[in-house]
């Protein structure tokens, strides 16, 4: 098994960019390469705005968004329905459907900007884990009924043709969903925005974000100081979307959000052996709360992810973890070799739905985005640039959501606790 890096980073080397090095002014500093960091810039850039400088501590996509499971499909972490019970129906739809427009979004990015990221369209199944067809009636009636969804019905015998495991008892498909490349699909962004004279600076951790007064021709303006360890950026406008790697850098940010590590594997090229397990191309999850997740690469291989922890794993602690898994839904492919194995910190509010808004002070934040972030990443890019362009409306449909505090170590591990609890459920259930 190969443990220095994950499989995007091994297959993906991408371009590097350069230190911030002394001074720069800029009307926009995002602090943060990944997608949330990234698609503000994009949107940014594509409204006209290329005054922006892009700082990032490690290299583009190192977090969660280079490290995830490649999914791109609506929804947000929060489930539809708990959407819809805390801003009515009205309202819980529009919210969903924005998430559809990000989808397309990043299609369109993906040809545009000629981004070769893998993308697979496939579609994406809800496989279900438990032996009652009613969990897939409700949740097909729902998604038609309240969010004009139309979900594909797959019978337990035609899905059993596509994913040859026991384990399941029929799908849903979402034909419009479609799984990709993430760290390939970041950093197609990244120089996507550098040829657009957006400027991008890795190695560039920012250890300051100070208030400052700015003059200039029009007279004295306010403005923020942002400052690494090789110079600084002078901007009028600030935007953090730093997610599960916030650390230290901004308390009131990073005491909202739960830094939450989650496990990932690929196997060997499977050749031959992937058609005894799976015949399409789709990517599929399942119906528990605690559900594998997992998809076909190109080069054969399988990628495969699941769990979620308080705490990183050593990568073959994840590789025994995710293999055990992948054996229960397809003990056919036992003796099959892990190459890869590697865990990474999403970020979740207590809430479950991203992070975007502005501190009193006049601070921009985006993020909270784990366990369902490829999306909506996308649009917070939009709803932050329109922000940043005095157009308000788009982030106040997300209000409701704050920055509850993520209550410390006790909250740390009352999301562990609660996993538990839902993992045992699913035992229970099944």
């Amino acid at each position: 098994m190969k443990v220095a890096e994950s499989y995007y980073r091994a297959t993906a080397p991408g371009d590097s960019y350069p230190a911030l090095a002394g001074r720069q002014e800029a009307r926009v500093c995002i602090i943060g390469a990944g997608f949330a960091g990234l698609a503000s810039a994009m949107s940014l850039m594509e409204h006209g705005e290329r005054d922006v400088v892009l700082l990032e501590a490690e290299c583009v996509g190192h977090g969660a968004s280079g490290r995830n499971g490649g999914f791109v499909f609506g929804g947000y972490s929060l489930d539809e329905q708990a959407l819809l019970a805390t801003v009515g129906a009205e309202q819980g739809r529009r919210l969903y459907q924005l998430t559809l427009g990000a989808v397309k979004q990043i299609r369109r990015r993906i040809v545009e900007y000629g981004i070769e990221c893998e993308a697979t369209h496939g579609g994406i199944y809800l496989a279900n884990w438990f032996d009652d067809p009613r969990v897939l009636d409700e949740r097909q009636r729902f998604m038609h009924d309240y969010l004009g969804v139309e979900w594909q019905r797959i019978s337990p015998a035609d899905f059993a043709e596509r994913a040859r495991s026991e384990r399941y008892f029929g799908a849903l498909y979402e034909e419009n969903a479609f799984h990709f490349h993430p760290l390939k699909y970041a950093q197609g962004l990244a120089r996507a925005l550098g040829a657009a004279g957006v400027k991008v600076h890795e190695a560039s951790r920012a250890s300051a974000i100070e208030p400052l007064q700015r003059t200039s021709s029009g007279g004295a303006r306010s403005g923020w100081r942002v400052a690494t360890a090789g110079g600084e950026v002078v901007c009028d406008e600030v935007v953090v979307c730093c997610g599960g790697y916030i650390d230290r850098l901004y308390p009131a940010l990073a005491g909202a959000i739960l830094p939450i590590a989650t496990y990932v594997m690929a196997t060997e090229p499977l050749d031959e052996r992937l058609p005894q397990a799976l015949t399409s191309q789709a990517a599929i999850y399942d119906t528990r709360f605690a559900f594998d997740y997992y998809r076909p690469l190109q080069d054969t291989r399988l990628l495969w992810g699941g769990r979620i922890s308080i705490r990183s794993r050593s990568p073959e602690d994840v590789a025994r973890l995710l293999y055990e898994d992948m054996l229960k839904v397809y003990p056919q492919l036992a003796g099959v070799k892990v190459d890869y194995a590697w865990s990474g910190l999403m970020s979740y509010g207590r809430h479950k739905m991203p992070q975007l808004g502005k501190l009193p002070n006049g601070v921009w934040y985006g993020m909270g985005f784990g366990g369902h972030g490829v999306g909506p990443t996308s649009l917070a890019g939009d709803v932050l640039s329109a922000a940043l362009m005095g157009e308000l409306s788009k982030i106040d449909q997300f209000a409701a959501w704050g920055l509850p505090t993520n209550g410390g170590p006790a909250g740390l591990l009352a999301a562990q606790l609660t996993y538990w609890y839902y993992e045992l459920r699913d035992w229970m259930r099944q």
